[in-house]
């Protein structure tokens, strides 16, 4: 009895080595992943947030609590920028969203040339946004460039000036830049979840005497929502934190009017030498995004939940 007993211990001990390499085992394998996120972002994140919390001189630092954060309540020129950033990440998703649906609905389509104008489609994502932003700069160049004439004749400006130079329409060009260089991103992924959508579906809604209009309201759209929800979300944190494009063509002016929260963080950071403050609206920044992410990723939930 007294050898059964030892026995079947003895048995159990190398079960449990098992389950417990078991369960190390996939940490092992995703340790590199991890080690790299954390250097990569979990460290920088961490001292971006201990600079808020400092203010900084040409020769030392000293803690200041949450004086960088009391000083943003009175920063006029902070919320300009975030007015400027509204308007630059709304507009830019808009034209960027629409055109990559419509881009990707054609692209659905059998037609002749259909990989060529693909090819043309995506070029624009694999170009450097610093060169995105240095070409329509010389674009809007009225000198060098074709579009201040362009719009000129079209009778939409009374003489042909630089876009960028006035004040009132400077947001544009940026905008414009932005817009091309991310219709692919859209059309790319919205492509391939109209690819995933059974065909028999559209076949049925057909038969049974559905419009176009019907077919892409009632079938294509519920497919498509989770998708636009996730590439939406992803498109809108990254134009919001996009400052190559901007700084590029106006460096935040004229007279502020294309100065975003990104272009005011380096500005700060690296013009005006006050690593403090920057990181205070970089964690504003954050903070607003994470907000924003939360919220739309419960309706995704909800959206797909009802698909």
């Amino acid at each position: 009895m007294t050898y059964a007993v030892s026995e079947i211990r003895s048995a159990g001990r190398p079960r449990k080595k098992r389950l417990s390499y078991a369960t190390v085992e996939p940490w092992l394998y995703l340790s590199p992943a991890i080690i790299l996120l954390v250097v990569v972002l979990l460290v920088p994140l961490v001292i971006g947030i201990s600079y808020s919390f400092r203010k900084f001189s040409a020769f030392k630092s000293e803690y200041v609590g949450l004086g960088q954060y009391q000083a943003m309540l009175s920063d006029q020129v902070l919320g300009q920028a975030l007015v400027n950033t509204l308007w630059w990440t709304v507009a830019s998703l808009f034209f960027q969203f629409f055109l990559g649906l419509g881009l990707a609905l054609l692209l659905d389509k059998p037609f002749w040339g259909r990989k060529v104008v693909q090819a043309l489609v995506f070029l624009p994502w694999a170009v450097p946004s610093f060169l995105s932003g240095l070409t329509w700069a010389w674009l809007f160049n009225p000198i060098i460039g074709p579009l201040p004439h362009w719009l000129f004749a079209l009778g939409l400006k009374a003489e042909p000036t630089n876009v960028l130079s006035d004040p009132s329409t400077a947001m544009w060009g940026p905008i414009v830049a932005n817009v091309w260089f991310g219709i692919p991103f859209f059309a790319i992924t919205l492509l391939a979840a109209l690819k995933s959508i059974p065909s028999e579906l559209h076949e049925a809604a057909a038969i049974d005497g559905a419009s176009p209009w019907q077919r892409f309201t009632k079938v294509t759209l519920p497919f498509l929502a989770p998708t636009i929800a996730i590439t939406v979300m992803l498109r809108t944190i990254w134009i919001a934190t996009f400052a190559d494009l901007i700084f590029v063509m106006t460096e935040g002016g004229p007279a502020g009017s294309t100065n975003t929260v990104p272009v005011y963080i380096y500005v700060s950071a690296f013009k005006s030498l006050d690593k403090g403050y920057a990181s205070a609206v970089a964690v504003l920044l954050l903070v607003l995004l994470i907000a924003y992410a939360i919220a739309l990723i419960a309706i995704r939930r909800s959206l797909v939940r009802h698909v």
